[in-house]
């Protein structure tokens, strides 16, 4: 993977990994809360044999600049232009987290574009939010400096690291390194990154309220789709993944013995269910 650093609409810098033949299929990785295109370090090298691989810090993350006006949208709007750029026809796109308000803006802005979705600990339904998330709703229906306060409690050294290791068994949790949620959180505490955290939780409130537009444009053009599921996940309950396979029934679905952040301890499971499912979505042989 190569890193560039491209200029989108209002001058902020984006960082971006690509590798890969660009003749490849190609598969856009986006990753969420709170990491960068590092999520992906274990996962991409598998793929460059034989995908062209676009793995973004997303807006406010990593390498990248925080936007002007930070959402989901402008968000959305900055990896178009990065697709632009590297001039990216049809694409799978991988969706986690907060990626998959982002992945859902490009999707939507090109439905015959899309060759398939990888959904990894995406919520797309009301059915992943657990009752951890009731500070969250309650910001969202009354945006006071109480209800935010209680919202962004996470946005902490300690939550960033939960973020990783919450809901896992201690000997997968033991595996965990400890310099991936320092980094997360030396970045976070860059200036404006933190402001930028409270806009972004702020935002997914408008992202959840466009789920009946999303689930009918699952419904209308069905795209294809794996699922690589961390079921130890403290965040997204596991009622969400009935909601994704009942949205997209041909959904080819797995479950794993992992947390919020997968690709940490299954990176290699998941490289072959991706490779296995593009290469059959692509008619390919590996």
């Amino acid at each position: 993977m190569i890193r560039h650093y491209l200029r989108v609409m209002g001058g902020s810098r984006l960082a971006v990994d690509v590798g890969g033949d660009p003749s490849s299929p190609a598969l856009l990785l986006l990753h969420g809360f709170p990491s960068s295109a590092r999520t992906f370090r274990r996962l991409a090298p598998m793929l460059l044999d034989d995908l062209f691989v676009i793995a973004p810090d997303l807006p406010g993350f990593g390498e990248s600049d925080v936007l002007a006006s930070t959402s989901f949208e402008a968000m959305g709007n900055a990896i178009l232009e990065v697709l632009d750029h590297f001039s990216v026809g049809p694409r799978f796109i991988y969706l986690h987290d907060f990626g998959a308000p982002v992945g859902f803006h490009v999707a939507m802005h090109a439905p015959a574009l899309v060759t398939g979705l990888i959904i990894q600990n995406a919520n797309a339904h009301t059915s992943g939010f657990g009752r951890q998330w009731a500070d969250t709703i309650a910001f969202w229906s009354k945006p006071t400096a109480e209800n935010e306060a209680a919202a962004t409690a996470h946005l902490t050294w300690e939550g960033t690291r939960y973020q990783y290791v919450g809901g896992l068994p201690d000997d997968v949790a033991k595996s965990m390194a400890a310099e991936n949620w320092d980094e997360d959180w030396r970045v976070m505490s860059l200036p404006g990154r933190l402001e930028a955290q409270r806009a972004l939780l702020a935002d997914y409130g408008n992202y959840v309220r466009r789920f009946a537009e999303i689930q009918g444009y699952l419904q209308t053009y069905q795209p294809p789709a794996l699922m690589v599921w961390g079921r130890h996940d403290p965040f997204f309950e596991l009622a969400e993944t009935m909601s994704w396979i009942e949205a997209l029934p041909r959904m080819d679905a797995h479950i794993l013995d992992a947390g919020h952040l997968l690709l940490e301890t299954r990176a290699e499971t998941a490289a072959h269910l991706i490779l296995d499912f593009i290469n059959r979505e692509t008619g390919r042989s590996r």
